[in-house]
């Protein structure tokens, strides 16, 4: 399946989980999720794959600006 490029949020909303609950399943404070979705932050690879996976998503099709 292709998808166009989708930003971190509306990932995560697709996957109906709340930046509380992504942080929880992260292990991150909810302030990193704020700004990662942001993109006041960069995300290492191993987080944005740990993202991807928790919200059921292709990695590659997530866009980052950076």
């Amino acid at each position: 399946m292709v998808y166009p490029r989708i930003r971190l949020s509306a990932v995560r909303e697709n996957a109906r989980l709340s930046q509380r609950e992504l942080a929880l399943k992260m292990q991150v404070s909810r302030a990193t999720i704020i700004n990662w979705e942001s993109y006041r932050t960069k995300m290492s690879e191993a987080d944005l794959q740990m993202y991807a996976s928790i919200c059921g998503f292709p990695k590659e099709y997530i866009f980052l600006p950076y």
